[in-house]
């Protein structure tokens, strides 16, 4: 029996002119108890579609039905978990649960009450925190709070629009868990909006993409025939998981590439010209010598470690580090958050120092920033008053002194063809959208020519689908210029797309590395054919196994061994 209906839904905003169409003829009917996933991306109109269903905002054409009535506007029925967290700061982890349960259940004593929010509170595993207050929570515990209020409303519809999206990893998968656990002790229905393929699959009963607007539409439902409880490593061995997910992303990818259209192959060529940090030192030249290639030991990591004073005494946030990277080689470092990543990454820019060993770059080592390593963040930090043109000029014109006005105009506008914004050069940096922003730090990244390429989590922060996009433009460049590159990221499937070998590092504090995996699947690579290689899911259980081998903590042998002695 179907309890949520949505019959030729559509809604647009604006008029005439300045009319914005965003979803058309919407149909969906969600059956009593079931998970349902939609796949919605930026710019496809999910919060959108969400709205209508809470009663948010009302269809300009056809209708919205809860259980057989019009839905008119919001309702307890429907309990709603947005991305951000939406709590009161000044009130408990207790108060902000209650403050719901006294809204819908006016009527009940104090004790109903009171043991009503304490279940929920209870259910995502904050009974330890009650009455701590939101800025004193991680973010995943704050998510929790929201899924504890919307639970403790007793809603016959669970809503869930991207409410892990903003969360690191481990957090997620643990959330993703949680909530799958409590549906299937309660059975309500749910309906979650995620930009994760694999989220989808892991947690819902069909998956429904929504193409991108304007005037978007639902796509073909994909039937998830996988029996519960999913475990997300024995996935790697399931051939109907396999499916599913070459299935919906071969789908996404299309719509995608229809959605972009073609991009022309670039004509522009770059100039002759050589930036200041890629001239042999002068005392080389005195010498009559020349550089010879460092092979291996293009970049060194030797015996590195960090240590921040803190007020309890020195923390050693990462140590022992030896790795070395040849010249042109592409290495990605995951780990869960707070495992260093970013550490090593920083102190390779020159960004932070290092407490102890050394960092040697083509001979030299690091101790301070400079334009002959490049870094890309996960936010771009552009200059929002200048063109996307002009943020990638000041560093050009920095690195190239001594070619000519012209010839630095075309290293800039080559770059920004190359990664798909030759007809937004001229945009300023504020009028662009999240993606369009990266690529206008990846290009000023490869428009300086630098020696090591740094990247930093560079597509945490974009919907899978323009994560899937930059990762593709990323790999095109880097095959032309095969700078070293170094990209810290916590996905794994990004990961094993970019790296020649993947650097596994242990939970921090004392972070160390703690497995290097060689990818043998030759360049160039792209996500589609990386699903279909024979070895892919090989690699992928390796980095899984390696990870939740971690999860707990930096000395997993001294876990079990606890657990033993306490067993």
């Amino acid at each position: 029996m179907s309890v949520l209906e949505l019959n030729n839904a559509s809604i647009g905003f604006g008029e005439g002119d300045e009319r914005n169409d965003v979803l058309r003829d919407i149909n969906l009917q969600v059956e009593d108890g079931e998970f349902v996933a939609i796949l919605g991306f930026s710019g496809s109109g999910k919060s959108t579609l969400m709205n209508l269903i809470a009663g948010l905002q009302t269809a300009d054409e056809g209708q919205v039905i809860c259980r057989g009535e019009p839905v008119t506007g919001p309702s307890p029925d429907r309990g709603l978990v947005f991305q951000s967290y939406s709590l009161f700061p000044w009130l408990t982890v207790e108060k902000n649960v209650r403050l719901a349960v006294d809204a819908v259940f006016p009527k009940e004593n104090a004790a109903s009450k009171k043991a009503r929010t304490a279940r929920y509170v209870d259910m995502v595993g904050l009974s330890h925190a009650v009455d701590r207050r939101p800025a004193e929570l991680s973010g995943g515990m704050r998510q929790r709070v929201s899924v504890a209020r919307a639970l403790a409303m007793d809603p016959k519809i669970l809503l869930l629009d991207e409410p892990l999206s903003a969360l690191d990893a481990l957090t997620r998968s643990k959330l993703q868990d949680e909530i799958t656990q409590i549906w299937s002790e309660d059975r309500k229905t749910v309906v979650l909006i995620t930009n994760d393929v694999d989220e989808a699959i892991l947690m819902a009963d069909r998956v429904i993409p929504l193409n991108p607007g304007p005037n978007a539409t639902l796509g073909p439902a994909f039937r998830v025939d996988i029996p519960r409880p999913r475990q997300r490593t024995e996935m790697n061995h399931d051939e109907t998981f396999k499916r599913l997910r070459h299935d919906i992303t071969a789908y996404l990818m299309d719509v995608g590439i229809s959605r972009g259209g073609d991009t022309e192959e670039v004509a522009r060529t770059l100039p002759n010209v050589t930036p200041i940090h890629q001239r042999p030192p002068r005392a080389y030249q005195q010498a009559g010598e020349t550089l010879v290639d460092a092979g291996e030991r293009y970049l060194s990591f030797e015996n590195v470690a960090k240590v921040y004073p803190t007020p309890k005494g020195p923390l050693t946030v990462v140590e022992g580090i030896d790795l070395k990277i040849a010249k042109g080689e592409f290495v990605s470092i995951i780990g869960h958050s707070g495992c260093g990543k970013s550490t090593l990454l920083t102190m390779a820019a020159g960004l932070n120092d290092v407490s102890s060993g050394g960092i040697i770059l083509d001979r030299k080592e690091v101790s301070s920033a400079g334009p002959d390593r490049a870094v890309v963040f996960q936010s771009p930090s552009l200059f929002p008053w200048l063109t996307a043109l002009e943020n990638v000029a000041v560093g050009v014109d920095r690195v190239y002194p001594d070619a000519t006005r012209a010839e630095r105009q075309d290293v800039v506008e080559y770059y920004l063809e190359r990664v798909g914004l030759a007809d937004s050069m001229n945009r300023r940096a504020a009028d662009l959208s999240n993606g369009m922003k990266q690529r206008v730090g990846i290009a000023r990244a490869f428009a300086l020519n630098p020696k090591l390429l740094l990247l930093d989590e560079p597509f945490g922060m974009l919907d899978s689908l323009t994560r899937w996009e930059l990762q593709e433009v990323l790999m095109e460049v880097w095959q032309k210029t095969k700078v070293t590159a170094i990209c810290v990221t916590h996905d794994v499937d990004e990961a094993i797309l970019l790296a020649d070998r993947v650097i596994m590092m242990t939970n921090g504090p004392n972070a160390r590395i703690g497995e290097i995996m060689d990818v043998k699947i030759e360049h160039p690579r792209s996500r589609q054919a990386l699903l279909e290689h024979p070895d892919y899911y090989a690699y992928r259980e390796k980095l899984l196994t390696f990870l939740e081998k971690y999860e707990g903590g930096a000395h997993p042998e001294e876990d079990e061994s606890e657990e033993e002695e306490a067993a």
